[in-house]
């Protein structure tokens, strides 16, 4: 097993520890780390002095369309919104993913190792996402979690879409009128496919999109609600209590202005993308104070880019700018880390460095947060992707 030994590393774990020392990875897995060096583990190990330099967890995009909105391409590797339909339940994510979109590079020169890349808000339901790292040739060996939420959409988008088609929904209450109908379509499956455990003449027939929606009543995976006006986020909540089902808030671009309430109800917020223009109105009080303000409230907070809104390798700017805007420092580093793992559902296996994790680690030349910061080598499942591989 290939073995890869990190010294003289300003390690901070995102678990509550900060010292200087070693990580000591074995195949894809961080097999050992502290101060104290034991000279036994370096045999057969490939080593890398970090000289001092800060040790992180690779950074998290807990919301993006890298992929499967690709870089360059237009309609050619456009492949997020399914316009046909404003319910589709049953597309994946996986399927439109094209790993060799540049994204997937740029993710990797911003320090970005794994990612939550899932479909767009044309559809009042849109199809699951999956939680993937960010260097691979083949999109399933890159997947950490599929399915990993299903997104749905509030506000603007579905109703510009569809609106322009004269189809439902033209309005705001159509969009939820339609979420609600189809949950109370999968609870008719589900209870129909617990009837045919007993007897197999009661087996509906199969349907995909019903079938992921039993997912999410079942609590395995997450509503992922893109919701921008504080309106549409208390729909969204509205709707998930009513169905006790899990919610991510999505965007949350007015979340500031309901911060209490939110940390009442308990949900997690990905907010984002904060580094570009208004161009929308329900984006026009969009600000970086909002994930300080949601974490100073009690919100469980992760920073988003949106790729290709704000490009991926800028993750740590709008980190950082929030901070700039009065987000505590740990609490920034938090959202792009173990926050983010958390929300993904994935925090067993990467947003900390702790032993049996994943070895995502990123050697940084200064703290990420500074203008001058690149990662000076970042490593994936244990094998260096920068600088040998970019």
């Amino acid at each position: 097993m290939k073995k890869l030994y990190i010294k003289n590393g300003l390690i901070k774990t995102m678990a509550g520890q900060e010292f200087m020392g070693y990580i000591l990875i074995e195949g894809a897995k961080i097999a050992a780390l502290g101060e104290t060096i034991d000279l036994n583990v370096t045999e057969d190990a490939e080593v890398i002095d970090a000289g001092g330099a800060l040790v992180l967890p690779g950074f998290i995009d807990a919301h993006c369309h890298v992929g499967i909105g690709e870089e360059i391409y237009r309609w050619e590797g456009e492949d997020f919104n399914e316009m046909t339909d404003p319910v589709t339940p049953d597309m994946r994510a996986i399927d439109g993913i094209n790993p060799e979109d540049e994204g997937f590079r740029d993710a990797r020169l911003g320090g970005v190792t794994a990612v939550f890349t899932v479909p767009g808000s044309a559809n009042v339901i849109g199809g699951t996402g999956v939680v993937m790292k960010t260097a691979g040739e083949i999109v399933d060996k890159m997947i950490v979690r599929d399915p990993a939420g299903m997104k749905i959409a509030f506000g603007e988008n579905p109703k510009m879409v569809y609106g322009e088609q004269k189809k439902m929904p033209m309005t705001r209450m159509g969009t939820a009128a339609l979420l609600r109908q189809t949950l109370v379509d999968a609870q008719t499956y589900k209870d129909k496919l617990e009837q045919g455990e007993a007897d197999p003449d009661k087996l509906p027939e199969r349907d995909l999109g019903l079938e992921v929606l039993v997912k999410v009543l079942n609590r395995e995976i997450p509503l992922r609600a893109h919701a921008h006006r504080a309106d549409d986020i208390m729909t969204a909540i509205r709707i998930a209590r009513e169905f006790n089902v899990d919610l991510v808030i999505e965007h949350c671009t007015e979340g500031h202005k309901i911060a209490e309430e939110l940390a009442e109800q308990g949900y997690p917020a990905v907010v984002g993308p904060l580094l570009t223009n208004r161009s929308k109105v329900e984006l026009k009080d969009k600000s970086f104070q909002t994930p300080g303000i949601l974490a100073k409230a009690g919100v469980k907070v992760a920073i988003m880019t949106d790729h290709s809104v704000t490009p991926i390798e800028q993750l740590p700017l709008c980190a950082a700018l929030a901070c700039k805007a009065g987000m505590d420092e740990e609490d920034a580093l938090r959202a792009i880390t173990i926050n983010a793992a958390e929300i993904l559902g994935v925090s067993d296996r990467i947003g900390t460095l702790e032993v049996g994790k994943d070895a995502d680690i990123v050697i940084w030349s200064e703290h990420p947060f500074t203008i001058k910061a690149n990662p000076l080598y970042v490593i994936i499942n244990g094998k260096i992707v920068k600088p040998e591989a970019i």
